[in-house]
């Protein structure tokens, strides 16, 4: 266990291999790709990584529950009028956020605020939060891969099948992680792109921060609806089991 949730639940990362390279994948942060969560099991179990990876299958717990359950899965009468009123109605089906509204993947401080999607009041995606690390799982996240210390990242989303691997990085950076990239491409087919007017991401913290190699993987046929249910499980499994492995013997 690494932290908490917003709701108090453990968030948890399992390391398979040992030594150099390390890498960090996390999954599921946003709640409504949750299958990516059942992806990592898959990953964790096929191992064949050089060096070593620490998993974090569920980073959003709260909110996946929520995407699931709906409103059930809320102890707190408060909090579910709060979220009953910024979703607009009983269907959290496809709710990216966690139980404050927060939209993870846009809480890290790398260019917070200046995404072209950021929202800035409480919202089912998109709201970047009151300040960089003000959600408790993102500050986490923060905190366990400054302690690791990992040589690359890799974040699972659904969907679109496609890789993004730039945040501003310098020419002679952007070299070393294209080459990185490319082995993810070659493994899962998946084309390179480059997220344009998207920051405040874990990717975009880690390259600026860290200053590492890290990759956003998006899985799944973009004509999927979302969320992704267990059906789509088996395509994702296929073209993406072997791929931390692939990255880490091309490091």
């Amino acid at each position: 266990m690494f932290g908490t949730s917003v709701s108090n639940r453990k968030l948890y990362a399992v390391r398979v291999g040992e030594g150099a390279p390390c890498g960090v994948a996390q999954y599921a942060i946003h709640a409504r790709e949750w299958i990516t969560a059942l992806l990592a099991l898959e990953q964790v179990r096929y191992r064949g990584v050089k060096g070593s990876v620490w998993f974090i299958p569920l980073a959003n717990p709260d909110g996946a529950l929520l995407c699931g359950e709906g409103l059930s899965s809320v102890n707190n009468a408060s909090r579910r009028k709060f979220l009953l009123e910024v979703n607009g109605g009983e269907d959290f089906s496809l709710w990216k956020a966690n139980l404050d509204a927060v939209d993870l993947n846009v809480n890290f401080n790398a260019c917070w605020g200046t995404g072209k999607r950021n929202v800035f009041s409480p919202a089912p995606e998109n709201y970047v939060g009151e300040a960089p690390f003000c959600a408790p799982e993102s500050a986490a996240l923060r905190d366990f891969t400054l302690k690791v210390a990992p040589q690359y990242t890799v974040s699972y989303h659904t969907k679109g099948e496609e890789i993004y691997w730039r945040f501003r990085q310098p020419v002679f950076r952007a070299a070393r992680d294209k080459r990185l990239a490319r082995a993810l491409s070659q493994s899962t087919g998946y084309p390179l792109r480059e997220a344009k007017g998207s920051a405040g991401g874990y990717k975009d913290w880690c390259i600026q921060t860290l200053k590492i190699p890290a990759f956003t993987v998006e899985a799944g046929r973009e004509e999927l609806r979302h969320p992704l249910d267990r059906a789509a499980l088996s395509e994702l499994v296929e073209k993406n089991l072997g791929a931390l492995a692939a990255l880490s013997r091309e490091y």
